[in-house]
């Protein structure tokens, strides 16, 4: 029996944004608004001072539309191992983003390239006796210095296990408890900086008056999804 490396997302790359938001429905919003609020979180870290990015698992370059609008000076690199995906994010045009597949684990980049690595959602998409590899590959490509953006679904939500579980691209994802990947980064030289839980009330109904009370509640460990970042000092 074929054991399970990663996820294999190219028959859904067509319809990937339509199935993503039919899926997430209960949230109120759709598949791009999680993919901007992604990236405009990192305004709260990051300037736009001119900096090489790498996206790791970009799949369609729904995040690099938002890239391009938070911080237009930023040049990024977008890898996925869905070639499918990748034609639909190089079809965007987008002027400050490049697109390529890469196979499996070994990053097309020298080692020293990067001054930010993003990765958001990837992970549960990897078996896991392979997270070590990808980490490793993640440290290799930063610079001194550099910093690692990591977005996960937390498990300790019973929502987010709900939508994954009904979600038929995450029908093989086994989710990262906060835990495991702190361990992960750590055990590969990357130093944990912060750790924070996003996404507790639904973008629309009563609940959706709570959200201000989202920035208070990044210490409470029952929010959709986690948010970290990890610095390379060696």
């Amino acid at each position: 029996m074929h054991e399970r490396t990663y996820d294999d997302f190219d028959e859904f790359a067509e319809n990937y944004r339509n199935i993503h938001s039919e899926n997430i429905k209960i949230s109120g919003t759709d598949s791009y608004y999680f993919a901007e609020m992604k990236v405009r979180l990192l305004k709260q870290y990051e300037t736009d001072s001119t900096l090489n990015i790498l996206d790791v698992g970009c799949g369609d370059g729904a995040t690099e539309l938002y890239f391009q609008q938070y911080f237009p000076n930023w040049k990024i690199d977008g890898i996925d191992i869905s070639s499918e995906s990748i034609k639909f994010a190089q079809r965007r045009d987008l002027t400050n983003s490049t697109f390529q597949v890469y196979d499996s684990f070994k990053f097309p980049f020298k080692e020293d390239s990067f001054d930010r690595v993003f990765i958001a959602g990837v992970l549960h998409h990897i078996a896991f006796n392979q997270h070590n590899l990808l980490v490793k590959e993640i440290f290799r490509v930063l610079k001194k210095n550099g910093k690692l953006f990591l977005y996960e679904h937390n498990p300790l939500n019973p929502i987010t296990r709900h939508l994954v579980n009904t979600c038929v691209f995450d029908k093989n994802a086994k989710l990262l408890y906060p835990w495991y990947t702190k361990k992960i980064l750590q055990r590969n030289k990357l130093k944990p900086i912060f750790h924070q839980y996003i996404i507790f009330f639904p973008r629309t109904g009563i609940l959706s008056k709570l959200i201000f009370l989202e920035k208070y509640l990044q210490w409470l460990p029952i929010g959709g999804q986690y948010f970290c970042s990890a610095i390379k000092r060696d």
